[in-house]
Order: structure tokens, then C-alpha cells, then sequence
């Protein structure tokens, strides 16, 4: 028992479900996918033409997918991916540290667990070596090993990561009383009803409302996480000391906003691993296996319903040579939108009658940089002696009740801090190690409060952080992403058909935005446009 409740909340100190941990071990390029087009013309006929739109995780499985559900059913297809970013990913991506590849750092969606069946299996099917969370150097941090929770006045819970899982429980235990062991076993029950959406009867479904409500989630879709802990006696310091630090660097919502699932999803960390070289090899390979011809840079403006029933895409790609915008319009029997709608600049025509709901995304603010310099032990109200914790999560203190707010950062200032590994920067002379930290936040970084961090003195405090000296910090680069949904309570959800042969996968994020869910989407989506095929002839 006390071996299980460790593992458990072992994987929720090291947290980052999604976002924040990074492994980087390979020395693979991201590097952009090159289709097959030497089909001829004449055999495109017998064929069925499918766009996809969206090179991440989403799009990726239902490419990969539709290959399979078609093949075993007989069917031939041309898959064609839209992706206007220049890389395959979405919200999975690295970055180069120094601009050197053979340092790669996640700058997007970071782990998945053992649960995830499609993500696990196709890294399998693939060959691509995975590296659970500290095995790897990524995690190979300069001293010990430790998290805090920080409320923006003091650390209201510290943890060594390295220490005996004994030990660490009867802490936790001693602090907590029972509440990790009835969180365990409320994250079980409820993890087991989510993956019968993988399995006959539920699978595949024309209705993610329906298929939510026949397996009594929407119980916890339709409170927040706050008032699910609640009615389970699960209750503060525990609540809001671990699993709202958890909600927060996972989504960067408090209890008192996210739904009760999203809040159990940040619980399962059970076997947490990531794909060596990133995650995207694993959406990288999906395309590969689909024989899929990806169209990397090209932004899909308009869908076209024909008179035939068919669709037209035009899509627009900037010709770097000349600098002048290129235009094309092809033919499509089906159409899959592996994007969230409101974010594409897409026009659909004719409008369709139940567009998917505009949900307000959480403007996430991500900066990896690397410096010389240790946090600083005043920064966090610390003795000059003592540690600065490696992996630094925050929370509100008791006085801040920010309700359902979407600016509930509160004093913190920002969702987390980790120094990911040591580094040497190969430009100073001679080489030397510094620290890569990766901080995500609500909001663009300020040099006064890098400067605090690190405890240096600001001879601007108002400058930009690009500004700051290379000396204290060498390499530096900033993201802002629309990084998964505010997940209010809410017991409807969007349906994957949005009209005849146009279909959607972003509208299971209100449910759960994981890698895992809309590869989950991805592959539902593409059994029903197979069925769909299926029945017509």
C-alpha cells in the first residue's frame, strides 16, 4: 500500500502530465515529413480523398487510423495533412538549446502515461525508445532532487524526489492524514469508466455527450474539481497543497474552475514516460505509416461544399524564394478539421448548422533560458543556507479565493519553476556550465522578475527581458500558446460530425485536452468515417 501511494504521488510531485518535464536524450532533428505523391493521377479516382487538417496529435491518429480501418476493410485512400506550421506536433514540439540539436528541450506537451494505450502503442509499433520521468538527463540536476509548493509567501510543502517511497509516505501520511490514499482510489474508479470509451459498446461514438453520460463521467464533468474533492472528504491542506498544484502547472486553473475529471486527470501520472528526441516522432511515425503527403506550411483559408457533395480546400503557402503567397484549390471526398475551429481563420461554405462552441483557451506563457546563476534563496524567503527546491509548483494561500477567475495566478506570479538539467554553453570561454530553467506563467516574463530569481540587481528594472545581459542569461526563448481550454463544468460536449462528410476532432478538449484524448478523437473519428464508407456502398 504505502509503496502504490508513493508511486502515486511521487509521479504528481514530478507533475507536468502534459506540460512540464522534459526529456531530451535523443539526438533526432525535428525535421519536416516528406509525402509520396507518385501515385498516378488516373488511380486517384478509385480512391477515397481525404483532407486532413492538422499535423498534431489529433490529426495524426486519424490519419494513421483511417489507413488501418480502411485497409482492413478493403478500401483505398489519399490522405492528404494540412499543417501551417512548418512541423509535424502541434502543440508537441522541441526547441535547441543554443540552437544546437543535439540538445532538444519540449517546449509544448512533455509526457504520457501508461494508460494512454493509442500513444504507448504506436511508440512501440514505431521502435522509438521512451524514458520514464528520471531516468534520463534531462532530470540529471545539478544537487539533490527536490520539489515546494510555493503560495507566494512561503513553501507549504517540500519533497525529496530521491528519498526512500517509505519514508515519503508516512510524510505525507503525517501531514495529509488519509487523503492520498481516498485520492488513489477516486482517481482508480474514475480512470477505469474513461477507458471503456476505447471498447465496444462505447466505441466508436457519434456522440461524445451520449457516450460521456452512459458511463456516468459527466457525475464529474459537471462540478469542479473543489466541490468533487469535497463531496469524497478529500479536503485542504491536501486539496490545495498537492492537487491544486497539480491542476495549476498541468492547465493553470485552480479547484475552484476546473472540472472534477480534468482535476482526476492530473492525478494519473501512474508510469510516466516520454519518447526520446520528443514526442512528436510519435506523430511523426503515425504520418509515415499512413503513407499520409503532408503539406507542411500551408494554411487551409476556405472548405468548399460542391454540388457533387465533395469539398474543395483552397490553402495558401508563402514562397520563401520570392516572398509572394502561393494559392491552390483540391478535391476532397472527406474533409477531417484536426484543429480547434475558432483558432483556424477558416471559411466554411455554406455555414454549418451546429458549429462547434467558441471556448475560451488558457494563454499559457512558456520561457526556457539558460543562465549561470542559482534561484535565489531570498526570492523565496529561504535562509542563505539553505536549497532552493529543483521543481518549484505554486498554489494560493488561504487568504486568496479566486473562484472560478481565470486570472487566479494569484501572488505566486506564475504556475511553475524547474531547472530542468545542467548544460554547458558552448560559446563562453572556456565552456561553461550553466542551468536550463523552463518557468510557465499567465503572462510575459518581466527583468525584474527574472532578476529577483536569479538575485541579481536590476540596473533597468522596465527593460525587456531580451535585454538582460548574456553574461547572467545566454540563451533565452519565449512562446505564448493557446494551450488547452478553461475546462468549466459542463455536461454537453461537440460532436465529431459537424456536417456530410466533414468531421471534427477538438471538440473532446472541453472533456479532456491531453495528447492521449484527441489521439483518442483522432481514431474514433476516423472508425466512423470508415463505417460511414462502409454503409453507402
Amino acid at each position: 500500500m504505502t509503496r502504490t501511494i508513493w508511486k502515486t504521488l511521487f509521479g504528481v510531485m514530478l507533475l507536468g502530465l502534459i506540460w512540464l518535464l522534459n526529456i531530451s536524450c535523443a539526438q533526432r532533428v525535428q525535421v519536416p515529413l516528406a509525402g509520396d505523391n507518385n501515385d498516378p493521377a488516373s488511380s486517384w479516382k478509385a480512391v477515397k480523398q481525404v483532407a486532413i487538417i492538422g499535423a498534431g496529435s489529433g490529426g495524426a491518429s486519424a490519419a494513421y487510423y483511417l489507413d488501418k480501418f480502411s485497409r482492413h476493410r478493403g478500401i483505398r485512400t489519399n490522405i492528404t495533412v494540412y499543417e501551417r506550421s512548418a512541423y509535424i506536433g502541434g502543440r508537441s514540439t522541441t526547441v535547441n538549446v543554443y540552437d544546437d540539436p543535439s540538445e532538444p528541450v519540449e517546449l509544448g506537451a512533455s509526457i504520457f502515461v501508461k494508460a494512454n494505450k493509442n500513444l504507448v502503442s504506436a511508440a512501440e509499433e514505431f521502435g522509438l525508445a521512451t524514458a520514464s520521468i528520471g531516468s534520463t538527463r534531462s532530470e540529471a540536476k545539478a544537487g539533490s532532487e527536490n520539489l515546494g509548493v510555493w503560495n507566494g509567501k512561503e513553501f507549504v510543502f517540500t519533497q525529496n524526489l530521491g528519498g526512500y517511497a517509505f519514508w515519503n509516505t508516512a510524510k505525507l501520511l503525517w501531514k495529509y492524514g488519509w487523503a492520498p490514499v481516498r485520492i488513489q482510489s477516486l482517481r482508480n474508479e474514475i480512470v477505469e469508466r474513461f477507458l471503456k470509451m476505447y471498447e465496444a459498446p462505447y466505441f466508436p461514438f457519434r456522440s461524445l455527450s451520449r457516450v460521456v453520460d452512459y458511463l456516468d463521467l459527466t457525475t464529474v464533468t459537471a462540478m469542479t474539481g473543489e466541490q468533487l474533492l469535497k463531496e469524497h472528504d478529500i479536503g485542504a491542506p491536501f486539496s490545495t497543497d498537492i492537487i491544486q498544484a497539480s491542476t495549476r502547472v498541468n492547465y493553470g486553473q485552480n479547484l475552484g474552475l476546473i472540472h472534477g475529471l480534468e482535476t482526476m486527470v492530473c492525478m494519473a501520472t501512474d508510469g510516466a514516460m516520454a519518447v526520446e528526441g520528443g514526442n512528436w516522432r510519435i506523430f511523426d511515425g503515425m504520418l509515415r505509416a499512413a503513407g499520409a503527403h503532408v503539406r507542411l506550411g500551408e494554411q487551409v483559408g476556405r472548405i468548399q461544399r460542391n454540388d457533387d457533395s465533395t469539398y474543395s480546400l483552397s490553402a495558401s503557402t508563402n514562397n520563401s524564394s520570392n516572398d509572394v503567397e502561393e494559392e491552390s484549390t483540391d478535391d476532397f471526398d472527406t474533409v477531417i478539421l484536426a484543429a480547434p475551429l475558432q483558432f483556424s481563420d477558416i471559411d466554411l461554405s455554406p455555414s454549418i448548422p451546429n458549429p462547434p462552441d467558441a471556448i475560451p483557451y488558457v494563454k499559457l506563457q512558456v520561457t526556457l533560458f539558460t543562465s549561470p546563476h542559482r534561484l535565489s534563496t531570498t526570492a523565496f524567503n529561504l535562509a542563505n543556507d539553505a536549497t532552493v527546491p529543483t521543481v518549484i509548483l505554486t498554489t494560493l494561500p488561504p487568504d486568496a479565493n479566486m473562484g472560478q477567475r481565470r486570472d487566479g495566478v494569484g501572488p505566486a506570479g506564475f504556475f511553475s519553476i524547474s531547472t530542468l538539467r545542467t548544460i554547458t554553453n558552448p560559446s563562453s570561454t572556456p565552456p561553461r556550465p550553466e542551468f536550463l530553467y523552463k518557468i510557465f506563467s499567465p503572462e510575459p516574463l518581466t527583468s525584474t522578475f527574472l532578476f529577483n530569481i536569479l538575485g541579481l540587481s536590476a540596473s533597468d528594472p522596465q527593460s525587456d527581458i531580451s535585454s538582460i545581459p548574456e553574461e547572467d542569461i545566454s540563451w533565452l526563448y519565449e512562446k505564448t500558446w493557446h494551450s488547452y481550454p478553461y475546462l468549466y463544468p459542463r455536461v454537453t460536449f461537440d460532436d465529431p460530425q459537424l456536417d456530410r462528410d466533414l468531421w471534427y476532432t477538438s471538440g473532446i478538449e472541453s472533456f479532456i485536452s491531453t495528447m492521449e484524448t484527441s489521439s483518442l478523437m483522432g481514431m474514433n473519428v476516423a472508425r466512423l468515417v470508415v463505417d460511414d464508407w462502409t454503409e453507402a456502398t
